[in-house]
């Protein structure tokens, strides 16, 4: 039996009910009843509708999974398996439940039953913000998104085109790092800006860092110059090794 305290309960159903009449129109503003097939890349977060003669393509926040096999929901923020950026923003959701105290927003992993995912969705919905929400089952496993804009092929193609192949990681966003930063030994670690996991970037920014030894170098002329640059040899990395490398660098 899965416990669902008073309070949290009103809470959710109210919260359900608002998704649901939002969903109609949504549903029928953009036909989704009338794709027969779907796909998502994790790496470019979109989503693509699509059948013989059309098809529609959407940014998406993923919201989390349900297991069919095990009747288990598991939140976005908490797949390490998912290499989806903007997972993270359903910290937020996480934060919300931390001031209610509602353990289903807090708790990563938990039982459920066929009506959770469409639950939890519904709040992440409210918290966050889109035009909508989608589900899609593969192997018994439901992932649901929460839809944040339309964009076109050609869009799709370019935010793909941008991403680096890694070969641990698989496609993901291109970070760059001077020679001497690894995982294995520490080197200190200086960046272009502060960065966090699943951070969104301006179209001017990438992920950059440094040992302090190249900042040693770069504060000797006030910044970067062929003679520093030569020093640093910056590599390309994709958005995880980088932020393991940071996470190792950083921390005691």
């Amino acid at each position: 039996m899965i416990f669902r305290p008073l309070k949290y309960e009103k809470y959710a159903d109210k919260i359900c009910q608002k998704l649901t009449e939002f969903q109609n129109g949504f549903r029928a503003e953009y036909d989704l009843d009338n794709y027969a097939n779907w796909f998502y890349n994790q790496s470019s977060e979109t989503l693509r509708l699509y059948s013989d003669d059309k098809e529609i393509y959407f940014k998406y926040i993923p919201v989390g999974t349900f297991s069919q096999k095990t009747n288990t929901w598991m939140w976005a923020w908490a797949n390490e398996h998912s290499v989806e950026p903007r997972k993270f923003k359903t910290l937020k959701v996480k934060e919300f439940g931390e001031k209610k105290k509602y353990e289903n927003l807090t708790n990563a992993h938990f039982d459920g039953d066929k009506y959770t995912g469409w639950e939890l969705t519904s709040i992440a919905f409210d918290i966050i913000g889109g035009i909508g929400t989608y589900r899609v089952i593969s192997d018994h496993l439901e992932k649901y998104f929460l839809l944040t804009e339309q964009i076109s092929k050609e869009e799709v193609e370019k935010i793909e085109s941008e991403l680096i192949d890694c070969g641990i990681h698989g496609k993901l966003r291109k970070a760059f790092i001077c020679q001497h930063l690894n995982n294995k030994i520490k080197t200190g670690f200086e960046e272009a800006f502060e960065t966090f996991r699943g951070m969104e970037l301006g179209e001017e920014d990438d992920f950059q860092a440094w040992c302090s030894e190249c900042e040693k170098e770069r504060l000797k002329t006030d910044g970067w110059n062929d003679e520093s640059m030569e020093f640093a040899n910056i590599k390309l990395v994709c958005e995880n090794c980088y932020f393991e490398i940071k996470e190792f660098n950083i921390n005691e």
